[in-house]
């Protein structure tokens, strides 16, 4: 597929949650485990399956895949905003958007 760019999109200055200028690791919004599913082969093409990614702190990142399974981040929080209207992502990156960039949790709530 000449012409398509599947380079993620540039690291910023702080995590795509919480803000915080802390190491940041890439989430992909369609989890990579899903990406040789035909179901979402289908839905997705392989620029979005590739280039659909969020750069959080690994904070963020282990919150969000305590809280959600791959199916569900794959089919309903794709996107930065939906993820922060899951109430127990917004209430976690609130409280950790007030911590310093070294700060990390002591131990993820578990998956319901």
């Amino acid at each position: 597929m000449a012409g398509h760019d599947l380079s993620p999109p540039p690291r910023p200055e702080g995590c795509a949650l919480c803000g915080r200028a802390a190491p940041l690791t890439k989430h992909h919004l369609i989890p990579r485990a899903l990406h040789g599913k035909a179901r979402y082969r289908r839905r997705f093409d392989r620029a979005e399956r590739l280039t659909a990614i969020l750069w959080l702190c690994h904070a963020c990142h282990k919150h969000v895949h305590a809280v959600l399974g791959e199916r569900e981040l794959a089919d309903h929080y794709r996107s930065r905003e939906s993820l922060l209207a899951h109430p127990d992502i917004r209430a976690f990156v609130e409280w950790l958007a007030t911590k310093p960039a070294g700060f990390k949790p002591k131990k993820a709530p578990r998956r319901r």
